[in-house]
């Protein structure tokens, strides 16, 4: 199948290039998964006992085991973060574009 020539340069939408409302959504639950991921390294650096097996390569597979824990429980969105950190960006957008692209009023509130 051939691609229209007019179509070869043009420039990506929003939503291609990572933008839009999947981008925004990405951003905010990554930023949720970053918060977990520090709070449960909180939790494990307050162990009630000595870990017996513990050594380096078992540290390593649990701060793994906890990035992937943390991205599954982003992507719940069970703890508001990202809805909240959303509905923040989503309204300072807005009011960017409602001031014609003009960076009113400093940062996000």
């Amino acid at each position: 199948m051939t691609t229209p020539i007019s179509s070869i340069g043009s420039t990506p939408t929003p939503a291609a290039a990572g933008g839009g409302d999947g981008g925004l959504r990405k951003a905010a639950e990554a930023f949720e998964a970053v918060i977990l991921r520090q709070l449960m390294a909180s939790m494990r650096q307050a162990k009630l006992g000595d870990d017996i097996f513990g050594s380096s390569a078992t540290d390593n597979f649990r701060e793994m085991a906890d990035a992937k824990t943390a991205d599954s429980m982003a992507a719940l969105r069970q703890f508001g973060i990202a809805d909240m950190v959303e509905q923040q960006l989503r309204a300072r957008t807005a009011n960017i574009a409602a001031n014609g692209g003009a960076n009113v009023g400093g940062g996000i509130q």
